[in-house]
């Protein structure tokens, strides 16, 4: 017997195949990206140029290049000096701006379709300028990237853990409700410095309008997801060391303890950025981070870049990481984007213009 021709497969089984060799061309959703973590090592070089900054360790760009990652990869000591560089020419209002700008235009290029840029004000005011010109300066940016390559972006604002001016910070994001900033942050080491030290300047926030994130379950385990849940976070910075009160056998979660149940059953959205957590030693290797382990439970993970900078990545490779070493396929992805589509801070007429692109893009 003659066999006839081999079935078609069908366009859903075509197109994500295809997609699957092309991340490039997936829309991506960004909630987790630093600001002074992500400038083009050629844009530090100019800023550095134009103010007189000294201090690089580096003169050309891709030597600048490397030598960031390499420090965002060695030790936290190394990451932290690293940053020291990347504030150090962030301290006029052009710089920000030109911040702004060039991080969407590169998150265009990697096929961002929305995206939230965090950074701490309070630390781009060794010059002239003021916590407010800061916010100000990095609005404009976004909003001429947004003219140019239509990424709706949007600001939160980071108060620094270690810092004793988050309620000034938390009132400087106020006065910018309603014209891009949209959510408050805390950032820096989360041993030793709670949240909830921090707490009348997150009810602030709150209570101006502003959607709480913070940092938790990354430089600090459970403890720091339970200290974060209390005082209201609507999102968890990292927060995959939720994995930390899970039982894991056999390649997946069996049981959950008490604040792994909260964080599942209430929906809280976890912002996991894989490289940086393998660049800060999280994980040995990627094959050990639990993102696959906690999507396949059904957390309600999304993906960014947190440091594109730092950790030499985009969009692209952190999908690219995560297909290669944790189990996730295109649909995964898709979902997952589709979770930050839910979870994002913007109004609900962005949401629904940014949910019909990521839509039409996982068709």
């Amino acid at each position: 017997m003659v066999a006839g021709p081999r079935p078609r497969p069908g366009r859903v089984a075509t197109t994500l195949a295809r997609m699957t060799r092309d991340f490039g061309r997936l829309p991506k959703v960004v909630l987790h990206d630093h600001l002074d973590g992500g400038l083009r090592p050629a844009t530090v070089l100019a800023l550095a140029a134009a103010v007189g900054y000294r201090e690089l360790p580096a003169t050309d760009a891709d030597g600048l290049g490397r030598w960031f990652h390499q420090a965002g990869a060695t030790s936290l000591e190394m990451y932290l000096e690293a940053f020291a560089h990347t504030l150090g020419v962030m301290q006029t209002p052009a710089a920000m701006h030109r911040a702004a700008l060039e991080a969407v235009e590169d998150m265009a290029a990697a096929g961002v379709v929305y995206v939230e840029i965090r950074f701490a004000p309070s630390l781009h005011t060794a010059g002239k300028m003021t916590r407010s010109d800061a916010i100000a300066a990095v609005l404009g940016g976004l909003a001429e990237a947004e003219d140019r390559w239509g990424v709706p972006s949007r600001v939160v604002v980071d108060a620094m853990r270690q810092h004793d001016d988050s309620e000034e910070v938390a009132a400087a994001a106020v006065d910018f409700v309603g014209q891009g900033v949209v959510g408050f942050d805390l950032a820096g080491p989360e041993a030793g410095f709670p949240a909830r030290l921090h707490q009348r300047a997150i009810d602030m926030a709150r209570e101006a309008g502003l959607h709480i994130t913070l940092h938790a379950g990354e430089g600090a385990g459970v403890e720091s997801i339970v200290d974060a849940l209390a005082c209201g976070a609507e999102r968890l910075g990292h927060g995959v060391r939720i994995i930390e009160d899970t039982t894991v056998r056999d390649g997946r979660i069996v049981a959950m303890g008490p604040v792994a149940e909260e964080v599942h059953g209430r929906r809280i959205p976890l912002e996991v950025a894989p490289v940086s957590n393998l660049d800060t030693k999280m994980y040995p290797s990627a094959a050990d981070h639990p993102v696959g382990l906690l999507h396949r439970a059904g957390f309600v993970v999304t993906l960014s870049t947190d440091n594109r900078l730092m950790s030499a990545t985009s969009m692209v490779r952190e999908f690219t990481i995560v297909h290669e070493n944790c189990g996730i396929e295109t649909a995964d992805l898709a979902a997952m984007t589709r979770n930050a589509v839910s979870a994002a801070f913007c109004d609900e007429s962005t949401r629904a213009r940014v949910a019909q692109r990521v839509d039409a893009g996982y068709l």
